[in-house]
């Protein structure tokens, strides 16, 4: 009996690995949906739709592409999380999703652990402390003594309370010893747009947002919020070069595939998504906008995440950060 019970779980093991691999070798054979948080125009929906297209390119796939803001993001990830797992409907998500809203809000409702299975990281972008042109400091030492002489005279901008631009300036004040005030705003164009005009003297804000205004000079980069440099400048300072290595804060995007999806879906999905990424006109559009192209594999990624997630429950712990 035991010879028949082992043999026959051996069978069944067989039988079902085999329908896993005949799964994953005709998937997909209808469009696959991909659930962005946020309206059209954003990095989230940029990169997504990039990728998309090139993928159909490349292999005949279709996608669908379906925008759902609002909420913190919550929204689109419930969506995609009470999905079928059948993996014709995945997730692109960022930084905020996965390493920001559970250090910030108590209760939300999702979880990367028990929802998701991470793919692959499809871009990973530094951020930019800057500051108004006419700002009396041109450098990370001189705005950290000009901060330290005039405690809490300073303020930054940043897209919005609890965005990872906001965590990103706590982490630099806090690696600094400097008081710095933060104003939030409702997105990144009206946060950049104040540092320009002078309303704020600082910002926390993306590459492509401020890029015009450095061009015309309104605005001037103190330091990136990265300890590595950008292809986008060279000459751009890293928080390594400057002295507070510990700031490692970037703005990640991600694709995800709810939990149950078959690891061979995943393998194959993160298998076309990696050579997508390294062709080098994908390359070449992503350095264009400040962004390196990711390809971490699913277990990386996913550790990837935990660390981030980590870093940021401490920031918002000693900055003792109350988002409503």
């Amino acid at each position: 009996m035991k010879s028949f019970t082992l043999k026959t779980l051996c069978l069944i093991a067989i039988f079902c690995g085999s329908i896993n691999t005949a799964f994953s070798q005709e998937y997909p054979n209808r469009p696959i949906r991909v659930i962005v948080p946020f309206a059209p125009g954003g990095v989230v929906d940029v990169t997504t739709r990039l990728l998309t297209q090139k993928m159909t390119e490349r292999l005949g796939w279709n996608f669908i592409v379906e925008n759902k803001p609002g909420g913190n993001g919550f929204i689109a990830v419930t969506a995609a999380a009470t999905s079928p797992p059948d993996g014709y409907t995945l997730l692109m998500a960022h930084t905020g999703e996965f390493a920001v809203n559970p250090a910030i809000f108590p209760n939300i409702p999702y979880s990367l652990e028990k929802d998701f299975s991470p793919i692959t990281m499809v871009s990973d972008t530094p951020m930019l402390l800057v500051a108004n042109s006419k700002a009396p400091y041109n450098t990370y030492k001189e705005m950290v003594a000009e901060a330290k002489k005039n405690p809490g005279a300073l303020a930054f901008s940043s897209p919005g309370n609890g965005s990872i631009n906001h965590l990103a300036g706590e982490w630099i004040a806090l690696e600094s010893g400097i008081k710095i005030l933060h104003v939030p705003y409702k997105g990144g164009a009206p946060a950049v747009a104040a540092v320009a005009s002078g309303d704020v003297p600082l910002g926390v804000v993306a590459i492509p947002a401020v890029a015009p205004h450095i061009l015309s000079g309104r605005v001037k980069v103190i330091t990136l919020t990265t300890n590595t440099k950008t292809d986008y400048n060279k000459s751009w300072a890293t928080t390594k070069e400057d002295g507070i290595g510990m700031v490692n804060a970037s703005n990640w995007v991600g694709l995800f595939a709810p939990k149950a999806v078959p690891d061979p879906i995943i393998q194959k999905l993160y298998k076309e998504v990696l050579a997508t990424i390294e062709q080098p006109e994908v390359k070449k559009n992503f350095a264009d906008k400040g962004a390196d192209v990711g390809g971490m594999t699913p277990q990386r990624f996913n550790s990837r995440i935990r660390e981030d997630l980590d870093r940021y429950k401490e920031i918002v712990k000693k900055a003792d950060l109350r988002i409503q």
